[in-house]
């Protein structure tokens, strides 16, 4: 079995920080984190504050000559992964294995289409509740990252990463089939991140309010129809799944849909109701929940530019 002896991480938000600095601890200077130069400056400066410690990455900019890494980690938002991808260029070589913990059920096959590299892993994070604020990073959970082989194999790439993952102390699991999990995830983020968004409202409340909590579920069973016609087969089972997660999350917790709103940046309705509503048109099934927040939040988005 291959040993992963380095990796390059671009996303250095609360989720890329968070599992950063595990792999920072093992790996000391062969963990890299990849940024430009204003940024590499800014954190230079100040350093990282993940949970209470200090972290001073090893950064290099995507101009520096390097050599491929063994593994490579996107957790950039979905739309900055077209300029990842260039910035990448240098450290994802033949051999490289490629994990994505971006929102969404797209990312792995635009990094295929971007890259030709045949060690993608389908990957995604669940049970993280961390939170960036400025230099500081908090959580009171770290979650756990699910990856797999689309074809369900333990293959060489599977078995190095759960090696990499064993030594840096990060939490795993290899679901049996990763493609469902990944939906599973998409169709609980469709839910939670859009209406925490609207309403500006930390896990507390989906947690204590059962009308909030129905709302949310509305907008995931819509992703439940959808499932069914591309062959993901989510299910009402799967719904209710995700409760026990959601009631583990710190209540004062904010997804990263509502950390946008808060932060005033652009958030990833486009990955969420954007592709619920144009995967509903392609199939006829009628998405009027996603329909309504599709246009909610860019009008949200809209009015905080105007402060």
């Amino acid at each position: 079995m291959k040993r992963i002896q380095s990796v390059a991480l671009i996303g250095l938000g609360a989720i890329g920080a968070a599992y950063g600095s595990k792999l920072h601890t093992l790996l000391g200077d062969a963990f890299t984190v990849i940024a430009n130069k204003e940024r590499i400056n800014r954190y230079t400066a100040s350093g990282l504050d993940v949970d209470g410690t200090m972290f001073h990455f090893n950064y290099k900019t995507s101009e520096a000559n390097a050599e491929p890494a063994d593994l490579v980690i996107f957790a950039v938002k979905n739309d900055h992964l077209e300029q990842a991808l260039t910035d990448m260029e240098h450290h994802i070589g033949p051999n490289t294995i490629i994990l994505s913990l971006l929102n969404g059920i797209s990312s792995e096959e635009e990094i295929y289409n971007n890259t030709r590299n045949e060690h993608i892993l389908y990957s995604m994070c669940v049970g993280i509740d961390a939170v960036r604020r400025d230099n500081r990073i908090r959580f009171s959970s770290i979650g756990k990252i699910c990856f797999g082989e689309k074809d369900q194999s333990h293959s060489e790439d599977v078995l190095a990463v759960k090696d990499l993952f064993e030594r840096a102390r990060i939490p795993y699991e290899i679901p049996e089939d990763i493609r469902h999990t990944i939906w599973a995830k998409f169709m609980f983020n469709v839910g939670i991140n859009q209406i925490s968004a609207v309403l500006r409202a930390p896990y507390k409340y989906f947690q204590e309010v059962p009308s909030l909590h129905k709302w949310m579920e509305q907008a995931m069973y819509e992703v439940v129809a959808i499932s069914q016609e591309v062959g993901v087969n989510l299910t009402e089972a799967d719904v209710h799944s995700y409760r026990t997660i959601l009631m583990k999350l710190s209540p004062d917790g904010q997804t990263s849909m509502l950390q946008d709103i808060v932060e005033e940046r652009k958030t990833e309705v486009e990955y969420f109701a954007g592709k619920v509503c144009e995967l509903g048109r392609k199939y006829g099934i009628p998405t009027p929940v996603n329909d309504q927040l599709y246009q909610l939040i860019p009008i949200i988005e809209d009015i905080a530019s105007l402060k």
